[in-house]
């Protein structure tokens, strides 16, 4: 379950492209906001098309201005990689040097290597390998 630290509300009206936002609890990067006018008895709508950041998957929601939307909180952080196995690198995180385990992406697949530094992200509980860091 998402803890309460890990996301934040703001107002859908807000919201631009590049945005991240949780929708089918999953966090998404916003990839079109489409604002109509108000009507005549009613509120602006925005129609919001966003991409899910670990499954990839498009999702669209049109909702009032004024609503809040639930925005994820995203922990960047280094850690060193202390082996690899197939497509999964063990890695120790420079600040707690805890050691888990993370999923090696396909585009730095071949960058990858043991004492390389890498930048990982945790969103919503989950740990997400995103670049490997040059010195």
């Amino acid at each position: 379950m998402i803890g309460l630290s890990e996301i934040k509300n703001v107002s859908v009206g807000s919201l631009k492209e590049g945005n991240l936002v949780i929708l089918d609890n999953t966090a998404c990067k916003v990839v079109d906001v489409k604002v109509s006018k108000p009507g005549k008895h009613g509120h602006a709508k925005v129609n919001l098309t966003a991409v899910g950041l670990l499954d990839g998957k498009k999702r669209n929601v049109v909702m009032p201005g004024h609503d809040n939307i639930e925005v994820p909180i995203i922990d960047k952080r280094s850690a060193q990689v202390l082996s690899i196995v197939n497509e999964v690198a063990n890695v120790m995180d420079a600040e707690t040097f805890e050691t888990f385990d993370l999923k090696i992406p396909e585009e730095l697949m071949g960058q990858c290597g043991e004492g390389c530094h890498v930048l990982y992200w945790i969103i919503m509980g989950e740990r997400v390998m995103k670049q490997i860091k040059t010195e």
